[in-house]
């Protein structure tokens, strides 16, 4: 992976970890271990797709409710590196 596509990614997984709530913080399912990171490129352009993989955290199972598993944030970095979480509608 080329630098540019590693600041990109590591850019929108700040900002990610940015909008979990403060009272979560320690907690691993708002954690960067339980967040996966895709990355495209097109036309000079990342796009950043951040999946939540609360699965990759100890304890999680069938019988663990009130989070959300089909959650992602998606964030596209202009050539310039300028980051916008992009808007969508799950």
């Amino acid at each position: 992976m080329e630098g540019p596509a590693i600041q990109a990614a590591q850019a929108a997984l700040q900002e990610v970890l940015k909008r979990f709530p403060k009272e979560s913080e320690g907690q691993c399912a708002f954690s960067a271990k339980a967040l996966e990171v895709v990355i495209g490129q097109e036309a000079g352009w990342y796009f950043v797709r951040i999946n939540r993989r609360v699965d990759r955290c100890p304890g999680f199972g069938p019988g663990v409710t009130g989070l959300e598993t089909d959650w992602f944030e998606l964030y596209a970095v202009s050539p310039e590196g300028k980051l916008e979480r992009y808007p969508y509608q799950p």
